[in-house]
């Protein structure tokens, strides 16, 4: 029964290391999942701060609009009958 002793649990040193080794690796794992978090929110933001300025301007370009088609209205001759 000694090939019975190989396929036993192996000492409790290495699961001591294995569960250590998991552990860190974990750790690493979740300051990597905080990090890209963070990134992700940034871009949220930035990307929120550009929408605003997109439609900021396209404010703009319907004023200027309206202004050009009035300026061009008034600059026109009257008409003959």
């Amino acid at each position: 029964m000694a090939a019975a002793g190989a396929w036993a649990d192996p000492p409790p040193s290495a699961n001591v290391q294995a569960v250590a080794r998991a552990n860190q690796r974990i750790a690493q794992h979740q300051t990597e999942v905080d990090h890209l978090q963070k990134d992700v929110g940034q871009q949220e933001v930035a990307s929120h701060e550009a929408a605003e300025r997109l439609q900021q301007q396209d404010r703009t370009i319907a004023e200027l609009r309206q202004q050009l088609k009035a300026a061009q209205e008034a600059a026109k001759p009257p008409a003959r009958h």
